[in-house]
């Protein structure tokens, strides 16, 4: 899959994910709405001009990177045939992820905030604590992503160099950036499905989560862990193999 349908396939899980979110969590600890209402309007309303610019990217000119977009391929214009709709890709998925990042401010906010009266932190339903999990994770990894689509944003449209070796840049950066971001991304799309599974076996099972207090530390250990793996996707880098077997310790941790 090309990096511009896995975008189309994370626009889409993470509207499910938020539609959830906002339907479910304000309920689930006893809140009226979400904390920030106009700021999760305007979230929601991002969506779909990124959403269109992602299904136009394509009719401009394909993007021949690969689903990485590793540098220098995706840095140049000039190695595309057809370079616009890389830019426009670039462009519609930074501001995807600044919608994301508002939103994760809200859920945030939401969850520490506006919790009903003798509602404690380890009384919250194990949907909500994933949930926060999740966009602490998200208002982590997202601003990451962002900076190195604008720097590439830079290299393709204005010359500069952050990823392109001929004028002094490295596109190992690029890779770093984009699995601080890409690792703990998988945790940011799986997490809220657990919890989703955690509601609904205890009550078609008519018995109580087990083990709540663990799992609740289980999901912090796991967001924890996430910023700790991103190099095992470039063991091919030559990064040695003092980084290689730490890397690789915390793979089998997670």
């Amino acid at each position: 899959m090309s990096m511009h349908g896995i975008l189309m396939v994370a626009v889409a899980v993470a509207g499910i994910l938020g539609a959830f979110g906002n339907y479910l969590v304000p309920l689930m600890i006893g809140a009226q709405d979400m904390a920030f209402p106009r700021i999760n309007a305007l979230s929601f309303w991002l969506i779909p001009p990124v959403a269109m610019a992602l299904l136009s990217a394509p009719l401009l000119g394909s993007f021949e990177a690969g689903w990485t977009a590793y540098p220098p391929l995706s840095a140049k214009a000039a190695y595309n045939l057809t370079g616009q709709g890389a830019t426009l890709w670039v462009v519609a998925v930074a501001l995807e992820f600044v919608a994301f990042l508002l939103g994760g401010i809200n859920f945030v906010t939401t969850a520490m905030n506006s919790r009903a009266p003798g509602m404690k932190m380890m009384k919250m339903p194990m949907f909500v604590w994933m949930s926060l999990i999740t966009q602490v994770l998200l208002l982590l990894a997202f601003p990451i992503i962002t900076v190195a689509l604008v720097l590439l944003m830079l290299d393709r449209s204005f010359g500069t160099h952050s990823f392109v070796p001929s004028g002094g840049g490295d596109p190992v950066l690029w890779q770093h950036l984009f699995w601080l971001f890409g690792h703990p991304e998988v945790y940011i799309l799986i997490l809220p499905a657990f919890g989703v599974v955690s509601e609904i076996l205890p009550v078609f099972s008519r018995k109580p989560l087990f083990g709540y207090a663990a799992m609740v530390f289980s999901g912090c250990f796991i967001a924890f862990l996430g910023f700790g793996v991103w190099s095992h996707h470039m063991f091919s880098t030559g990064m040695g193999p003092m980084a290689d077997t730490v890397f690789s310790l915390g793979t089998m941790l997670i």
